[in-house]
């Protein structure tokens, strides 16, 4: 499909290389990073364009054909270099567009002070026009001034995702704006909308605050619910019609993957397979393999699918990666 290309609301994707059929994008890894920096991850930045490419390229020979780069702005996102790279290895990228949470901010006062108004004209800029080139840009320029990164065809490079992040037990007025504003983005596109969580914390607070500006749960995800491997209350997230985010695989200092594994089969045991979806978000240079790392993007694909296949089944995993993402991804605007 050329790059740019838009289609029907009904079943599109909006990826860095022009909308997609939500069909068309086989199997997904939910949360990824391909360029990020941040003061929490000193001396990690991933900011190298051949060496991100291979990664993606890994990504791929472990049997995915879309990933979603969850890197918001602020934190060292180079669209541009997501549409090259995308373009190059045949993997589908869906980019981000957003806010984490505070503590990755200190130097970035513009920010922590931003209105949900503000994050409203940024996010929906970001998914209707293009991504910001440069996001320092929108600190000291009027928005409409901004110059947005190109894919190589010359067509502008558009985000397909919304994200907002909140603290441990915890939403800081900042946070609050920009889960506003990315609300009211949503409203306006349709476009799914991913919210960090530490360790799933505050994971029901946050749906019924998005509810209450009109999201209705089902475009939700909450990333790194894993990182808290209840199965209870992953099935009181799905039971509200959010998707529950398993992104943590490989994480060997936190618990073994059969940890996860074993939270996962529970979830879907009691009856919410259609609610998962399923990540890594490695996230760091020293664990890409093309940077001299371990156990990179790949892990994934070549060791904790399988073994999620053996526990489950391939119809159940065939859901969880190619069914459940392609349905949440779509903008329903």
């Amino acid at each position: 499909m050329p790059t740019g290309e838009l289609l029907p609301a009904a079943g599109r994707v909006r990826t860095v290389l022009g909308d997609a059929p939500s069909i068309d994008l086989g199997r997904v890894n939910y949360h990824e990073h391909l360029f990020q920096a941040s003061p929490l991850l000193p001396g990690d930045d991933l900011n190298d364009e051949t060496l991100s490419g291979a990664e993606l390229g890994r990504l791929a020979e472990s049997g995915f054909e879309c990933m979603v780069d969850a890197t918001p702005v602020g934190l060292g996102r180079r669209p541009d270099a997501l549409a090259r790279v995308s373009a190059a290895s045949g993997v589908r990228v869906i980019a981000t567009t957003g806010r984490h949470r505070d503590a990755h901010y200190p130097e970035q006062q513009w920010i922590l002070d931003a209105s949900a108004d503000e994050w409203a004209a940024i996010t929906l800029r970001e998914l209707t026009v293009g991504q910001a080139l440069d996001d320092t840009a929108y600190g000291r320029l009027p928005l409409d001034d901004v110059a947005t990164a190109q894919a190589p065809d010359g067509a502008d490079v558009r985000a397909g995702m919304l994200k907002a992040a909140i603290d441990y037990w915890a939403i800081s007025r900042g946070e609050r704006a920009a889960l506003e504003g990315v609300a009211a983005s949503h409203a306006a596109t349709g476009a799914p909308i991913m919210v960090h969580t530490e360790s799933c914390s505050a994971a029901l607070e946050v749906i019924t605050l998005l509810e209450s500006y009109g999201v209705r749960p089902a475009r939700v995800v909450i990333a790194h619910a894993d990182r808290t491997p209840d199965p209870h209350l992953h099935a009181e997230i799905a039971a509200t019609g959010a998707s529950v985010g398993y992104d943590g695989a490989g994480r060997l200092r936190l618990w073994p993957d059969a940890v996860l594994i074993d939270s996962l089969a529970a979830l879907v045991e009691s009856g919410h397979a259609d609610r998962v979806l399923l990540g890594a978000d490695v996230a760091r240079a020293s664990r890409y393999e093309s940077y001299g790392g371990m156990p990179g993007l790949a892990y994934l694909g070549r060791r904790f699918v399988p073994r999620l296949q053996q526990r489950l089944g391939d119809r159940v995993v065939q859901g969880i990666l190619v069914d459940n993402p392609g349905r949440f991804l779509e903008w329903q605007n």
